[in-house]
């Protein structure tokens, strides 16, 4: 990401969508990311936990009915079962032998994120097999929490019944949008008729949270459209709602099109920020309070997001899957990105580690700085306790330039986001980047 990306901190609001990741999910960037680090991942792992952190498994589950035309994540659409269940296998070995590594071995997880593709894709017996060997390989005794992404169509009651049976305590279903033509153009499998059939089945099973996730600006979008769609998300009561504005990374369907010189009709991002503003709005006015930038809770329920907030706080996430990433000892990796190399390394008794990155302890700072930034507020007591360093002086440039813009306001104890800022912090977080991460590729 960089300065020249869609939005910016200060004003030059590039309003048209343009191709480009937007979203930050870490810090620094990916594109820094490279083989040569690898070793530091091996180091990282080899040795010796030297505090009491956190520990998060995620597992990528990358099989999809259909590809969405804006998804940019690892996935297959042409994978057999005898094939998903190699897969699977896989991510069992390769658990094991991350269980196996000095600075794994004997820690107990407390969140788990199945993420994807589609996670709900396989069948209720791979499901078993999965969580079976995991729990094994693992224990289960501090998991606080166990997020699984869900897909409407796939669902069926057996298997929303075997879902919360291997222990979800989260269930996130992607509905994205209400409308039919609208989840057609973008290429989601689903339509809505899956919405409402599924919703009873999950609702009898008492998850302990149900969220469900929406997407201001996918194509075909008008302000009626999201109107009706914000409001049959109030109606179905979840625990929370994730609000994502529409973004075009480089290697989707959509960003293809556009780069090959076709129109793509993505809202522009005044209007994304707008249909965002006011789903948040209505939210609020209907029970909920915004606990990010994407997601409002239910005032009435007792949700929270360890898995959120553990990583943004610095916890170590040991992902397993093709491509996934991971966070141990604050080194960052990820795995193989391709089918096959992911699958033989592992089947050869290897971890499948890609490229890594070894931050300093002040990009490490940075990381935590930025991500939390994403809840709407900084905490400078919580950097000085565990950095030695205040950020209001580390960064009082870009937060005396965002206090003008109407971004945030300052205080004694840190920084209070405005809703302006909370709606477009991803643009405003490069400001915080060190100048050698400035006006790079993100990814």
């Amino acid at each position: 990401m960089s300065k020249s990306d869609p939005a910016t901190a200060v004003g030059k609001d590039h309003k048209r969508t343009e191709v480009g990741s937007v979203f930050v999910s870490n810090y620094p960037p990916y594109s820094f990311w490279n083989e040569d680090a690898v070793p530091a991942a091996h180091a990282a792992l080899a040795a010796e936990p030297t505090d009491d952190r956190p520990l998060g498994l995620y597992l990528h589950i990358p099989f999809c009915r259909r590809r969405c035309k804006f998804c940019y994540f690892k996935v297959y659409t042409d994978k057999n079962a005898k094939e998903v269940e190699r897969y699977l296998d896989a991510v069992g070995r390769e658990s094991r032998a991350l269980r196996d590594q000095p600075r794994i071995a004997g820690r107990a997880p407390g969140f788990v994120y199945v993420g994807g593709g589609t996670p709900s894709y396989i069948s209720a017996r791979h499901l078993r097999m999965l969580f079976d060997g995991l729990k094994e390989t693992f224990g289960w005794d501090d998991v606080q929490e166990v997020t699984f992404e869900c897909e409407p169509g796939t669902l069926t009651e057996a298997k929303v019944a075997a879902i919360r049976d291997v222990g979800v305590t989260r269930l996130s279903l992607g509905v994205e949008n209400f409308n039919d033509e609208i989840l057609r153009e973008n290429g989601r499998a689903h339509v809505s008729k899956e919405i409402d059939r599924c919703l009873p089945w999950i609702r009898d099973q008492g998850f302990d949270q149900l969220n469900i996730d929406l997407i201001a600006g996918m194509v075909g979008e008008t302000w009626e459209r999201w109107r009706e769609t914000v409001q049959k998300a109030i109606d179905l009561g979840p625990d929370s709602v994730t609000v994502y504005e529409m973004e075009l990374p480089f290697n989707t369907v959509y960003s293809k099109d556009a780069l090959g010189g076709g129109g793509i009709a993505v809202a522009d991002w005044e209007t994304k920020r707008a249909w965002h503003a006011w789903a948040f709005e209505q939210f609020e006015q209907n029970g909920y309070e915004v606990s990010s930038s994407y997601t409002v809770f239910k005032k009435s329920s007792k949700t929270r997001f360890v898995y959120r907030n553990s990583l943004w706080h610095g916890a170590d996430l040991l992902a397993m899957g093709v491509s996934s990433f991971s966070h141990v000892g604050g080194v960052h990796y990820q795995n193989e990105p391709r089918w096959e190399s992911y699958l033989e390394a592992v089947e050869g008794g290897k971890l499948p580690i890609q490229r890594a990155f070894a931050p300093t302890e002040a990009e490490r700072m940075t990381r935590e700085f930025i991500l939390q930034l994403k809840l709407g507020r900084m905490d400078a007591e919580y950097f000085k306790e565990k950095f030695g360093v205040d950020p209001l002086e580390k960064f009082q440039v870009p937060l005396a330039a965002l206090q003008s813009a109407g971004m945030l306001e300052l205080r004694e104890d840190g920084a209070q986001l405005t809703r302006e800022g909370l709606l477009r912090v991803d643009t405003l977080l490069p400001e915080f980047y060190d100048e050698d991460y400035q006006n790079a590729r993100y990814t």
